[in-house]
Parts: structure tokens; sequence; C-alpha cells
């Protein structure tokens, strides 16, 4: 029945009041220290008035904050995932704060729920890998000047702040050492790109340049996007292929792993049969026969920017929104 009636939101509560949405922010989290009795009191008349209640399931305005932020993965089986989360971890415990670690699979349903138990749990504020389909959602934190960091991937419809990985130049890095060793026919295989998961659409189209400015051609039959169940069979299409690919880029750990299944199930030879890059530097490639060359990511300083940026939220820090690009590495090794 309630569905149609105007939900009252934090901005009416700021202009009722003749404050920022940041004051009443502030106030609702009971932060005081530069707040006069004054505007404190008419923040509390305005709500009382509109009847105000933040969208925080069973939140409570006399409870104390809970230094504790959220960490929503959109899969804890990638490497990358646990290395950002211990860099997040680490920079939060040397400031006074704790985390709690949801795992969303890259399920958008889980996701949501995930979001509704931190905020019903006091949680202060969220670093999500956001699975791109919970738009309205994301822009309900906003406009509750809930303090909310993108990680991984961009949401262009939300005014939200993200730290990703230039993911052109981790694919055109691969390509360029690939057409270094002579390599010509070159392939890329990664996760499905459904929900529009921007690093995987952006290393395709970063792999599709690359390719473009070198001379190389585009061959549709060595690039694709799909689930880690079809990967397997995906590579035995290509490889059966007149003409295989010479060399893979996997566009993640996960699809390098399934590569590697794929080549060690038909006793192919790395490089001589088939020359692998794998973006992401995983915990085995020095130790696997042979190296694996890979495009590392500097986990460490995007998890700490995460943390940094969130908290500097938590403390009624405003700054525009910023996407925020970092420079991938390429670790020669000699799988190409």
């Amino acid at each position: 029945m309630g569905s149609k009636v105007r939900t009252i939101t934090i901005t009416d509560v700021a202009e009722k009041a003749g404050v920022s949405k940041s004051t009443v922010s502030q106030y609702l989290n009971k932060r005081y220290e530069y707040m006069g009795e004054e505007t404190k009191e008419r923040i509390a008349k305005s709500i009382n008035e509109l009847g105000y209640k933040p969208n925080l399931i069973g939140r409570s305005l006399k409870q104390k904050t809970s230094t504790t932020i959220g960490v929503i993965v959109a899969n804890i089986s990638h490497e990358f995932s646990t290395q950002i989360v211990k860099s997040i971890e680490d920079y939060c415990n040397a400031s006074d704060f704790h985390i709690i670690v949801c795992n969303a699979e890259d399920d958008p349903k889980k996701e949501k729920k995930y979001i509704d138990m931190l905020r019903a749990k006091q949680i202060e504020g969220i670093i999500v890998f956001p699975t791109s389909t919970n738009i309205n959602l994301y822009k309900e934190l906003t406009e509750e000047d809930y303090p909310l960091v993108f990680i991984d991937r961009d949401v262009p419809e939300v005014d939200v702040s993200s730290i990703m990985l230039d993911n052109k130049k981790a694919a055109a890095l691969a390509v360029e050492e690939f057409i270094t060793k002579g390599y010509s026919n070159l392939g890329i295989v990664t996760n499905t790109t459904t929900n529009n998961v921007t690093p995987r659409i952006e290393r395709v189209n970063g792999f599709i340049e690359a390719l473009s400015v070198n001379g190389l051609e585009v061959n549709g039959d060595y690039i694709k996007s799909v689930g880690v169940d079809k990967i397997n069979s995906e590579l035995e299409k290509m490889m059966r292929l007149k003409m295989p690919p010479e060399a893979i880029l996997a566009g993640n750990d996960l699809v390098l792993a399934e590569i590697l299944k794929f080549v060690k199930h038909h006793q192919l030879k790395i490089p001589e049969d088939l020359a692998v890059i794998g973006i992401d530097d995983v915990s085995y490639a020095s130790i696997y026969n042979p190296e694996l060359t890979t495009v590392a990511q500097p986990t460490s300083d995007m998890g700490k920017e995460a943390a940094e940026l969130l908290l500097n939220r938590i403390k009624g820090n405003h700054m525009e929104r910023t996407n925020y690009y970092y420079e991938p590495t390429l670790m020669k090794r000699s799988s190409c």
C-alpha cells in the first residue's frame, strides 16, 4: 500500500533543516564534534516533523557507531579478491576498524542480501566489487549519503568512486609480449561478460585494439567470454580449428587454471604448442613448469586506496566521484 507514497529522504531532512546532507548524516551517526546545539535541534525537529526513518533495517539512532565496514567481493575464489581483502584489512586494522567479508559469487540477488544484512548490523560503510545490475540499490545508498566505494568495476550511472586496473593496458602488454616473441595468431578467453563486468569487457576491448594497432587480424573464433564450466569445450573448438591460435591470453586467474588443465589433459607443451599469459599474478606462477608469464595488478595499493577512501567518507570528508586507474606490470617468465 505504501509503494506509491514518496519516501522521505535525507535530502528532504537537510533542506527542511537548512543544512547539508553530510551534516544530517553526521547527526545520524552521532558525530557531533563540530555541530552546534541549535543545528542538532533543527535536524531532530525536521526528522520528527517529516517522519524520516533512515533506510537501514532495524537501525536505532541511539546506537553507537560500529567501527566496522563491509567488503562484498564478487568471487572469493579469485586470488585478486583475497589479495585485495588482505590489503583492506591491513589498512582498517591500523585505523582501528574491523571488516566483515561477504562473497556474492557474481549474483546480484546475493549481493543485495548482503548489503541489507550489513546495513542492519550498523556497518558504517561498504567496499563492493559491484555486479553492475543493482543500480537502483546503489543509487539508494548514495541518496542516503551512505559511504560506498567500488573496486575492480565501474558503474557509470552511480555517483561512487571506483578503484580499477587499467584493463586495456593490461591486455595490450600481453599482446605486445606475444608479438615480441614472434606469435601472430592470438586468442583471449575470459569469464562471461553477462552483467557487464567491467574488467572482462575492457580486457577484451584492449586485446582487440592492441591487435589492430599492431596490424594483426582480429579472429572472432579466438575470442571467447564464457562461464568457467564452458571454457574447456571452447578451448576444444578453438584448438581443433584448421589454424588454431598460437597463443592465448587468460582474462583472469580462474581462466588461467582452466587453460592449464586443458593443456595438461591434452599433453600440450607450453610455450611450444601453446603460449600462455595470464592477467593476475597467481601465487604458483614462478613454481609452475614452465614459469608463467603474467600481468600483475598492484593489489596492495588498490586495497589500501579503497579502504582509505571509504574511511575518509565515513569521517565525513566528501570528495568528487573519481575513477582511480592503476598500472599493470608485465611479469616476464617462460610461458610465452
